[in-house]
């Protein structure tokens, strides 16, 4: 598994959709610096916003399970017209036969007559055995994988805006690199048409410069693209126009200096959230080894009934009964157990201590995935750098052969496969030079992921930016 290296990747296609109506505003900086975008992104990309709301809820979702220590009131009032007919005899019980109080009367009758009834309730469990704390628990271990959400989404939207920023600068320096390459080709097809209009040089070598200088406007028409295209999707990624869309590239041509702090694999988010889940399913345990256990409820009512039915089978017409006629109060220990429930209570048990082993063996594996992921990430930007090193040396050689070459082909000493070959290799030594230290930040900004905080890369950035300056 790649953990770090996939969360992006996966999420990265859903952050072209942003809704910006309602959200709290973060000023844009104009021109964009890359920790301007960054921030922007995590204050208006919706699966941030959305992380966040989700932990409200699993807060609010401790609260609720605090409650259950509260005690219950239950009040009620019923005003009924209906017959008085009574019979002796049981009933199991169910919920659509309505029950009738009162004496078996010797004759029935299908008239009607008004009752009603009103009470007050009042339940509290005064102990458990631990239910309640088990419960609560395993909403506290809910918030916990709610709050490594947001920072799991925090992160993914930091490394994608960041990723983005990059991705526009490449492809800048590609076009430069592309402009630069097809003006001294210009330059030079000038000067072969000129050797070849004076017959100092064949016509072959015009048609070569030629198609050269068209295959290097080809070359420029793709790095343009892909400049718009990248820079489009930059846009779409903080919900502005393309046009608005000016950069700061601070110092992301130089090489970063500065390493990233150590940290433990287990504060990454990724990490953290695994460990909530492993705890949540601890927790479940204890709410199921909780279950099967007496349940004590003192209980107090009051309570008043009215009927206009009397005892000698007369009615007393008119609203009697909509009145409370007779008033009790009651106050006492309710003892319940579920005696059958064992063997449900055992299966259920056995479920929640094989999803806490397996949650934990997850746990395991995420800390070693983590691991190798940050030792992979720290051998890439190693690699990253010392590339970034060596790439202004072959600049500079490939410089000096282009030049050496136009030279040697003025002066007829070489011939013009070598200036396009010298102009080929300075193109590509440009284009390296540029995108090794690009894709040092970029080795960069993938250990801040894979370590699970960009707040490090982004303040080597702010660091590097204010000594450039």
């Amino acid at each position: 598994m790649k953990l770090a290296w996939t969360i992006p990747a996966l999420l990265l296609p859903g952050i072209l959709a942003i809704a910006a109506v309602g959200q709290q505003s973060v000023p844009m900086t104009c021109p964009l610096t890359l920790e301007a975008a960054v921030d922007y992104a995590l204050s208006h990309y919706p699966a941030v916003r959305s992380a966040l709301e989700r932990r409200t809820a699993a807060q609010a979702r401790i609260g609720l399970a605090r409650t259950a220590y509260l005690p219950t009131a239950n009040a009620l009032w019923q005003g009924n017209r209906a017959t008085r007919n009574n019979i002796f005899g049981l009933l199991l019980p169910q919920s659509v036969v309505p029950s009738i109080s009162g004496p078996v009367l010797t004759s029935t009758s299908d008239r009607g007559t008004w009752g009603s009834a009103a009470g007050l309730l009042l339940s509290w469990e005064p102990f458990d055995s631990g239910y309640r704390r088990a419960e609560v628990d395993v909403a506290r271990a809910d918030e916990r994988l709610a709050s490594a959400g947001v920072d799991i989404n925090r992160l993914t939207v930091g490394a994608a805006a960041a990723n983005a920023f990059l991705a526009v600068v490449a492809a800048q320096q590609q076009a430069r690199a592309a402009q630069a390459d097809m003006d001294r080709r210009q330059v030079f097809s000038r000067v072969v048409h000129t050797l070849v209009n004076n017959q100092l040089r064949p016509g072959a070598d015009a048609s070569r410069s030629d198609a050269e200088l068209a295959a290097a406007r080809i070359s420029l028409i793709q790095a343009q693209v892909s400049e718009r295209v990248a820079r489009a999707e930059l846009a779409d990624l903080l919900g502005m126009p393309t046009t608005e869309l000016a950069l700061d590239i601070g110092p992301l041509l130089q090489i970063p200096s500065g390493g990233m702090p150590g940290r433990t694999v287990t504060s990454n988010p990724v990490a953290t959230a695994q460990n909530a889940r492993t705890q949540e399913a601890a927790a479940q345990v204890r709410v199921a080894d909780r279950s099967y256990y007496p349940h004590f409820n003192l209980q107090g009512s009051i309570s008043g009934r009215g009927t206009g039915a009397n005892l000698d089978g007369s009615f007393a017409g008119g609203a009697t009964g909509l009145d409370l006629q007779r008033e009790n109060w009651a106050a006492g220990l309710t003892a319940s157990f579920p005696v059958l429930d064992i063997f449900a209570t055992r299966e259920r048990k056995q479920i929640a201590k094989a999803d806490q082993r397996a949650e934990s063996a997850r746990y395991q594996q995420t800390l070693q995935d983590l691991s190798a992921q940050v030792a992979e990430a720290q051998a890439r930007l190693e690699g990253a750098v010392a590339i970034a090193q060596a790439t202004p040396a072959e600049l500079q050689s490939a410089r000096d052969s282009e030049s050496q070459a136009r030279a040697r082909y003025q002066a007829g000493l070489a011939n013009v496969v070598e200036v396009t070959e010298a102009q080929s290799l300075l193109v590509r030594a440009e284009s390296d030079d540029a995108v090794a230290k690009l894709n040092a930040w970029r080795s960069l900004a993938a250990l801040a992921v894979a370590q699970g905080d960009i707040n490090p890369f982004l303040e080597i950035v702010r660091s590097m930016s204010k000594g450039g300056h």
